[in-house]
């Protein structure tokens, strides 16, 4: 049997390694709109986050999301980001229990 590659990216706020569907896509689409995609479908420039808010403040420090689309983000989309991924977290354990 033939060994599948799993493909791995670096999260923006951390810098860790992880395979792709670990992680959370952020989107500049081509009109400049920044958004969250986890379908990991929509356009436009993608970079990784790590779900988790320690990452995601990080990330907002360092203003890493700003360099890796080469324009400013807002601290909305931070907030934003921060407010989704508890939603998130939160169905995930509901669906456990």
């Amino acid at each position: 049997m033939k060994v599948r590659k799993v493909p791995m990216r670096l999260c923006a706020g951390c810098g860790a390694s992880r395979p792709k569907r670990e992680l959370v896509r952020v989107v500049r689409a081509p009109d400049g709109a920044v958004s969250l995609d986890f379908t990991g479908r929509k356009p436009g420039r993608g970079a990784y986050i790590c779900p988790d808010a320690q990452c995601v403040n990080k990330a907002r420090k360092n203003k890493r999301l700003s360099k890796s689309f080469e324009c400013a983000v807002p601290d909305e989309i931070y907030d934003g980001l921060l407010k989704e991924l508890s939603e998130r977290s939160g169905e995930r354990q509901e669906e456990r229990r």
